[in-house]
């Protein structure tokens, strides 16, 4: 999470002693608190959000029928509401509609390990639910405490909780860093009849940036907890953040999230919980607008719930803040165990009122040229979805949002042939050495003359867009408010299918 990465940052005085892109990256995705709950939103948000607030770090579990989302409240004006973070709850069955249940664990005092009550995971166990959360307190540096440790609360209903101070553990002295001890993952080990507990935690030597490990703890109770060691530890990350643990056919994913090479969320596969854990080819789910991502099963299928991060200043220029904006993929597993992600069904099926309905086939001829075609005024809130194919000479071709009448400005979703790529880009450019978004770039599998169908949602600032129910990016656009929306292709020839336009 970006709050405790900062704190633990300032603490070691990383900044100062990296240089380069990843110190640039680092200074760039701290917190700011520079946007307050006035965002320049239109009245009704598709990707949720609580109202006068924002979200970060979903905790998701299913239970009762529904998928239970647990999440970080941030209000971003401790002036207003004091300094801390609690866990709200959502619960829902289509991923569209929410039922807000409103705080389920509160932030304790400046003097209490839980000021801010960070990530963990929630279970029913035993008879009732249990969560396992990271109480953070980053005043306690000061005194010699940790400023982290797990701490756990239990209920019967999943709205009234009650802590359970006594049950709070720490990092070993000596062996990981005392103020990185985070993200609780809890599930039962079928294999050792015990449950196990991974965390997110950081070797005490060693390259400062590369520390991060998931470390393993056990319990027999749930309440006493053994730590065992280091679970992953590839010395790659600075941290290994929100950690979540499934298993698919016969295949084990373990996910994490990091800020080290890219913010994303990234996975690894094994056929064992022992190990060893492959690094697929593409072993990100989405781009540096998806971040802090868990998922969860509904028994059929399973979802992954990631936040899409404001930028402050409400400026396409601005750094990138800590939470934002509930999005959810479904994942797809391929026959050699590489998960995908796709949207889901009942995501686009929300959308019910059609724009725009083109059936028949355009051809935009582009060659040693730039060629588009426009279908309309964009809508502030819209499901886009079309068939593209390019010929085998194409140097690009895309997606065109928000464009100006005489089409000098617009944002771009640019798929290019020769780097098997989709970038977001702008025009104009923040920089001009710079030819799309840095981290707003996906690899994706594009061959001449084979037909590939693209879906984008559009919400008011924010979006993503996906290709082939494989790949998945969000973004965000705050300069252009409004403009035209269609295609685009850069010295070929695209052709262009079923393009549909639908507002909710």
């Amino acid at each position: 999470m970006h709050m405790k990465r900062r704190n633990f940052i300032r603490a070691t005085g990383l900044l100062p002693l990296l240089t380069g892109p990843l110190a640039t990256k680092l200074a760039a995705h701290t917190v700011t608190t520079r946007e307050s709950a006035a965002d320049d939103e239109p009245a009704r948000e598709f990707f949720y959000r609580p109202v006068g607030a924002w979200a970060a770090d979903f905790i998701p579990l299913f239970a009762e029928g529904k998928f239970q989302l647990f999440f970080l409240l941030d209000w971003r004006d401790q002036e207003r509401h004091g300094e801390g973070t609690p866990w709200y709850r959502l619960s829902t069955t289509d991923l569209v509609h929410f039922e807000e249940h409103g705080q389920v664990l509160p932030r304790g005092t400046r003097q209490e390990q839980d000021l801010y009550v960070f990530t963990g995971s929630a279970i029913r166990a035993q008879g009732r639910y249990h969560i396992f959360y990271t109480g953070h307190n980053p005043h306690f540096g000061e005194q010699g405490k940790p400023e982290q440790g797990v701490m756990h609360a239990v209920s019967e209903d999943l709205q009234h909780w009650e802590k359970i101070p006594g049950d709070t553990f720490f990092a070993p002295a000596g062996r990981y860093e005392p103020n990185d001890w985070r993200d609780a993952f809890v599930f039962f080990n079928d294999e050792t009849k015990e449950y196990n507990m991974l965390v997110a935690a950081r070797h005490t030597s060693g390259i400062l940036r590369r520390r991060g490990l998931t470390a393993l703890c056990t319990s027999k109770d749930l309440s006493h907890w053994e730590v065992r060691g280091d679970f992953y530890a590839p010395n790659l990350f600075f941290t290994h953040e929100c950690p979540d643990l499934f298993k698919m056919g016969d295949w084990w994913y373990l996910l994490f999230s990091e800020f080290t090479d890219l913010v994303a969320t990234r996975y690894r596969m094994s056929r064992s919980l022992q190990g060893p854990w492959i690094i697929p080819p593409q072993d990100t789910f989405d781009g540096h607008a998806f971040y802090a991502a868990k998922t969860a099963s509904n028994g059929k299928d399973r979802f992954i719930f990631g936040w899409n991060p404001t930028r402050s200043d409400n400026s396409d220029a601005g750094s990138w803040n800590w939470g934002g904006n509930l999005v959810v993929h479904q994942l797809v597993q391929d026959d050699n165990g590489l998960l995908q992600v796709r949207m889901p069904d009942s995501v686009a099926a929300a959308f019910t009122n059609n724009a725009l309905t083109a059936s028949s086939t355009r051809v935009l001829e582009g060659s040693g040229t730039f060629a588009t075609l426009v279908e309309g005024e964009l809508p502030q809130i819209a499901h886009l979805s079309a068939t593209l194919q390019f010929d085998e000479h194409t140097r690009d071709f895309g997606c065109m949002l928000r464009s100006s009448d005489d089409l000098d400005k617009s944002y771009y979703l640019r798929f290019e042939p020769a780097h098997q790529r989709l970038v977001f880009d702008k025009w104009p450019r923040q920089a001009a050495e710079v030819s799309q978004a840095v981290e707003l770039e996906r690899a994706v599998s594009l061959r001449p003359n084979v037909p590939i169908h693209v879906q984008l949602i559009v919400d008011g600032n924010k979006g993503v867009v996906y290709v082939d129910d494989r790949v998945a990016m969000n973004f965000r656009i705050y300069d252009l408010k409004e403009g035209a929306w269609g295609w685009f292709v850069t010295d070929g020839r695209l052709t262009v299918s079923d393009a549909l336009a639908r507002t909710l």
